[in-house]
């Protein structure tokens, strides 16, 4: 059927352990990366909408808190 091998219950609980810490690493890193490119990131996402744009407009932010993320 499989090589399901019988583990106790501590070790079941050090593989949890090790897999939640191993993950909040790997987000942090990513946090951390993407909060370094963030400029670049914020112009890749808005490039599209500024070369639709017509020549002399700008963006319309409906919310206050939206200026702050692309400005």
């Amino acid at each position: 059927m499989g090589s399901m091998e019988k583990q106790r219950l501590a070790d079941h609980l050090r593989d949890l352990r090790n897999s939640l810490v191993r993950s909040l690493v790997a987000v942090g890193l990513g946090f951390a990366v993407c909060y370094y490119f963030i400029d670049d990131i914020g112009q890749w996402f808005v490039r599209p909408l500024y070369e639709v744009l017509p020549e002399g407009s700008t963006l319309i932010f409906i919310s206050y808190q939206e200026a702050f993320f692309f400005t």
